[in-house]
C-alpha cells in the first residue's frame, strides 16, 4: 500500500510516494498486527477525503484533478490487487451504490462515494461542494 499525499520522498514519476512500513512514524504508518481491512478503515476515518486506487490509474488522475479544481487535495492510497477486495461498501443517504472492491474509489467524510462516475455525478448534481464543506476540507464557496 502506498500513498501519494504529503508524506515521503519524491519519486521519479513526479509525485510523492510513500512506502508504508511498520517502522514509519507517519500518521499513515501500518502495524504488523493490523489487517488490511482495519488499515483501510483507519485511513478512511483519519482522512476527510481519501482515494483508494491501483497504481497508474488514469481515472484516479481525473478524480484528483476534479477535487483539486475545487480546492481539495485528497489522500491517495495505491492498493495492491489483493488489498482492493478489502474495500467494502458503506451506506449513506447520498452514496451511489458501487461494487465491492472497485478501484479507484473515493471516501468523503468516512462515507464511500464510489468511483469516478459517482464523483462526477455528485459534482454535477451540486452536492459535492456542500459535502466537502460539511466535512471541513473547504470553506463555503461559490463556483
Amino acid at each position: 500500500m502506498t500513498s501519494n499525499n504529503f508524506y515521503g520522498l519524491f519519486s521519479g514519476e513526479g509525485g510523492v510516494r510513500l512506502e508504508l512500513t511498520p517502522t514509519t512514524n507517519s500518521p499513515l504508518a501500518i502495524s504488523v498486527a493490523e489487517s488490511t481491512e482495519m488499515r483501510i478503515q483507519r485511513l478512511i476515518t483519519e482522512n476527510p477525503v481519501v482515494i483508494f486506487t491501483r497504481s497508474s490509474c488514469c481515472m484516479c488522475h481525473v478524480m484528483k484533478k476534479l477535487l483539486s479544481a475545487i480546492g481539495v487535495h485528497p489522500t491517495v492510497i495505491e492498493l495492491e490487487e489483493d488489498e482492493i477486495t478489502a474495500l467494502s461498501p458503506s451506506t449513506g443517504d447520498e452514496v451511489i451504490p458501487v461494487a465491492a472492491g472497485e478501484a479507484p474509489t473515493v471516501f468523503i467524510g468516512g462515507t464511500r462515494v464510489g468511483g469516478l462516475e459517482s464523483l462526477v455525478a455528485l459534482h454535477l448534481s451540486g452536492r459535492l461542494v456542500p459535502r466537502l464543506v460539511e466535512v471541513g476540507v473547504i470553506n463555503d464557496v461559490v463556483l
